[in-house]
């Protein structure tokens, strides 16, 4: 009776489905009711007469996945003057539209080589190879929507593992999209075990066993030789921003939590953007009308001991020939205790529409330059880069969205000691925060690198190199987190191989489904 129910239904199991598999992720982590409702969205590809209907039932499960999962964006324009809050509503659910295109795509592809109603058998139930083949083509829908037109990748379905912590440490050998197949297949898994075939769940269910036992050891407890790190949470949320007085008190904030220097070199890290004020020297003088760089400078260094340094968040300006502003950088500068810019790191992986408008000649004549924050676009620095701390060794720099581009935040030729990640999630409500710091953990497991994270209100964390936490400030509190700075592991299979690994998987589950039916004949 259900099953006629849900087919003449499949459009309305699909909404709802698509809406109850988004809270496998944080803040909600019911990774077991996901995979549920992928297990659903297995059964519907299948059962769908027509390759049409396939991708439509794809799409309408992957709307209402990208909906409820990205709601966070919404908050986004309730701090943008120039354009109404509510249109926020519409663009989650515009780009949702765009995301569904690749879980019609794995629909798609798995219904057209691996479900017997391609070929006109209507009889035949889902089976092994038509999950192996649809985990694969998740895999490469993922990859996908990770890349085209500069990438998506935001909550990647693998990320449901994470609170199954041993097997989301698989991640350090396959990578977290090679881990979403796997969701497709733990999900066929249940669709087929409902089914009395049990073959797969059997084989299925071991494995993930087997890997969440053999599941790395936790990091090594870090000894009194090791310098500190401090990271510093003000408190400061979007709202305060261009009020009377804020980039003042917002930096004397972050000086006050900074504490007072030991005997223990420290690395204090700060937020992203909570320094507005310029601290290069060398702009034309009329862009230091706020305050001298020396000045400010000065007054960062004064917290600092003889063997401290400071990784702030910052602007950095571009200007072209004849001296006109070309751009700006969404920075990093390492400040040392002697006032003077030991290095600085600028932002590659630009947020699109948030740090610059594609295509402006185009657009900007139609009014679309408002969905951008200020009067010129950020600039992309060149990539992934490694710089050398005196003290505390080499640090990778990864500013808020770059870190949930798996096997694209390290500078492979120089493999830093662990990943600095200043975010700014005091506009993303209180859904964002959680699944950005759930994404950082997954980059630490993958690259076995830890990553200090440090946000105007919160989450800020200092991550381990196997994924844990190791201290937390919570959303919406101010304060400091000031423990030994964590070890590095050796580099992990997929820091060697990077997504190579997923193709691997992808290549494996194919070849797992050719040979079963092969066996069938």
């Amino acid at each position: 009776m259900m099953s006629h129910w849900i087919r003449r239904h499949p459009y309305w199991v699909a909404i709802a489905a698509g809406l109850a598999s988004a809270t496998g992720f944080a803040p909600l982590d019911l990774w077991p009711l996901a995979l549920i409702c992928f297990a659903v969205w297995l059964w519907l590809v299948h059962d769908a007469p027509t390759l049409k209907s396939a991708l439509l039932r794809g799409w309408t499960f992957g709307v209402a996945h990208f909906t409820i999962g990205n709601n966070w964006i919404q908050h986004a324009f309730d701090y943008q003057d120039k354009m109404p809050p509510a249109l926020g509503y519409v663009a989650v659910v515009a780009l949702a539209l765009y995301l569904a295109v690749y879980p019609m795509l794995a629909g798609g592809l798995a219904w057209r080589f691996a479900s017997p109603r391609s070929v006109g058998d209507l009889r035949t139930p889902p089976g092994p190879g038509f999950v192996l083949v649809a985990a694969a083509a998740w895999i490469v829908a993922e990859w996908l929507r990770a890349t085209m037109f500069t990438g998506y990748a935001w909550n990647p379905l693998g990320m449901v593992w994470l609170p199954a912590f041993g097997i989301a440490q698989a991640a350090s050998w396959i990578g977290t999209y090679a881990l979403s197949g796997v969701a497709i297949l733990a999900a066929g898994a249940l669709l087929l075990a409902v089914g009395r075939r049990w073959a797969l769940p059997a084989v299925t269910v071991a494995a993930l066993a087997l890997v969440a036992v053999i599941g790395r050891s936790p990091t090594p407890a870090t000894g009194p030789d090791r310098p500190l790190v401090r990271v510093v949470q003000p408190n400061f949320g979007q709202e305060h921003v261009g009020s009377p007085g804020y980039n003042a008190r917002i930096l004397q904030a972050m000086m006050d939590l900074s504490g007072t220097p030991g005997r223990r070199p420290r690395l204090i890290v700060w937020p992203e953007g909570t320094v507005n004020y310029y601290v290069e020297d060398g702009y034309p003088p009329e862009w230091y009308w706020q305050a001298d760089p020396a000045a400010v400078r000065d007054s960062i260094a004064g917290h600092l001991g003889p063997r401290d340094v400071a990784l702030i968040g910052g602007t950095a300006l571009e200007f072209g020939p004849a001296g006109k502003l070309a751009g700006a950088g969404n920075s990093i500068f390492v400040i040392r205790p002697d006032a003077t810019l030991a290095g600085r790191y600028d932002k590659s992986h630009l947020v699109p529409y948030g740090e610059y408008l594609p295509m402006r000649s185009i657009l900007e004549p139609l009014g679309l330059s408002r969905l951008v924050m200020g009067d010129y676009d950020f600039l992309p620095g060149p990539g992934p880069e490694t710089i050398r701390i005196p003290g505390f060794g080499k640090v990778g720099m990864q500013i808020c969205y770059e870190i949930i581009f798996s096997g694209q935040v390290v500078d492979a030729a120089h493999r830093p000691d662990f990943i600095f990640n200043p975010s700014n999630d005091a506009w993303f409500g209180t859904w964002g925060p959680p699944e950005h710091l759930a994404q950082a953990r997954m980059r630490a497991i993958e690259e076995g690198l830890p990553i200090l994270r440090a946000t105007p209100n919160g989450i800020s964390a200092v991550v381990g190199a196997d994924g844990r936490l190791i201290d937390t400030i919570p959303h919406g509190k101010a304060g400091a987190i000031e423990v030994p700075l964590p070890a590095p592991e050796p580099p992990t299979l997929f820091a060697r191989m990077g997504n190579w690994m997923a193709f691997l998987v992808v290549g494996l589950f194919l070849a797992a489904a050719v040979a079963i039916r092969a066996a069938k004949r």
